[in-house]
């Protein structure tokens, strides 16, 4: 599980730190989510998938990569990140919110949740509210847009995709 946490170091100690329930109960979840993924595929691709591509860990990991693109000065110049990577970070960023809701308390109020409020407020600190929608014509929701969070009604200040 090491690579899931490339360059989202926050990310990766807080898992260092989990206690064995929170981490059951984070695999259920991921067990639950390998099922829809893998319900996605050939039968005979079925069985070749032993891990989610969404796990819980792979989403943190995402949504911390985007905030620090976010508070970059400028962005690394090996690590392309299209706009349409916003779009789905912003999805994969929504799915977390579900997740910890099934979660047990201890996941939720500890370091799993210390963990996405800070994420959270640092997404905060890095965008701006964009009421016009600019980012719009790029960056689709899957979900109607009057259930859709506030994060999707900001842009980045310094946007990752510019170059």
């Amino acid at each position: 599980m090491s690579d899931v946490f490339w360059s989202a170091p926050e990310s990766g100690a807080v898992w260092q730190t989990l206690p064995q329930p929170v981490l059951d109960a984070v695999g259920r979840c991921d067990a639950a989510r390998l099922e829809v993924e893998r319900a996605r595929v050939a039968p005979h691709l079925r069985e070749r998938i032993t891990t989610p591509v969404y796990s819980v860990a792979d989403r943190f990991a995402s949504w911390e990569r985007l905030v620090r693109r976010m508070e970059a000065d400028r962005p690394d110049g090996d690590d392309y990140y299209p706009i349409s990577a916003y779009g789905n970070d912003l999805d994969s960023r929504d799915n977390l919110d579900e997740v910890m809701n099934t979660l047990p308390a201890a996941a939720r109020d500890g370091a799993l949740g210390r963990l996405l409020a800070e994420l959270d407020a640092r997404f905060d600190a890095a965008s701006a509210p964009d009421p016009e929608g600019s980012l719009r014509p790029w960056v689709r929701p899957t979900k109607d847009h009057a259930q859709l969070p506030d994060r999707w009604c900001r842009k980045p200040l310094r946007a990752p995709w510019d170059g």
